[in-house]
């Protein structure tokens, strides 16, 4: 299983929020780049990286200096780079693409202008990721903070065959506030998606990265960690060991 350590971006800074709610923000550096390469140092393959500014619609200089910082996270080279946030242009894709970006997430445009998501997936393949997140099995756009009055379930059913192969799923309750995780909420998603979800919100402890790398590989294609990372409850070396446990692992 893949093991995506969450680099989240306001302002060009690393922030964890609690729920998607801006007002209550911690910040963790104002060097995502570094993060990023401490996190390469450690034998990290991949990192997931959003970019909350544009996700909320905030300033252009926000904007720029997120741009700046997910310019030279991928500049690295020793990182596979998802990276997501207000992605509502084939121009902002190709700008990505360019830039370096392994994997391209599409959140609220996938909801708002469907027949745009589904161009830019037929157009882009593999390189996009549908991003989904959902309270209450409901889905919820623009940095969360709005309802789209689908289900989690009815929108990604569709995503085959619009061309997505790559999905993930943010539980909004858990995001942020490491609660630990919902295995069956991933099962139900990945079985009407079609394909494997990357599991996103809530990841507390070592026995939660476990526990979805004993899922089967149609079912979790890996997981996202964030605060539970920043804030000390285990190691990343221990982290990318259990996203190595094997289903029937004791």
């Amino acid at each position: 299983m893949i093991l995506f350590p969450a680099i989240d971006l306001v302002e060009g800074r690393v922030v964890r929020l609690e729920r998607g709610d801006r007002r209550r923000m911690k910040v963790y550096s104002e060097d995502p780049a570094a993060v990023a390469a401490s996190f390469a140092r450690c034998g990290v393959e991949w990192v997931h990286v959003v970019d909350l500014s544009a996700a909320f619609g905030e300033g252009e200089r926000a904007c720029a200096a997120n741009r700046k910082a997910i310019e030279k996270i991928c500049a690295l080279g020793s990182l596979k780079v998802d990276v997501g946030g207000g992605v509502r242009s084939l121009d902002r894709i190709e700008e990505l693409a360019q830039a370096g970006a392994s994997r391209i997430a599409l959140g609220t445009a996938i909801v708002r202008d469907a027949a745009f998501a589904r161009d830019a997936a037929r157009a882009y393949g593999d390189l996009l990721t549908a991003d989904v997140a959902a309270r209450d099995g409901m889905v919820k756009v623009d940095g969360w903070r709005k309802g789209a009055d689908v289900s989690a379930c009815d929108l990604v059913a569709r995503l085959s065959d619009d061309g997505f192969r790559h999905l993930v799923f943010t539980d909004i309750a858990r995001d942020g506030m490491q609660t630990g995780i919902d295995v069956r909420a991933y099962r139900r998603i990945a079985a009407a998606a079609g394909f494997p979800v990357v599991a996103s919100g809530g990841v507390a402890t070592l026995a939660d990265i476990e526990a979805l790398s004993r899922e089967a590989s149609d079912v979790v294609e890996g997981c996202i960690t964030g605060r539970a990372l920043y804030e000390g409850a285990f190691v990343l070396e221990d982290a990318l060991c259990a996203a190595r446990a094997k289903k029937g692992d004791a």
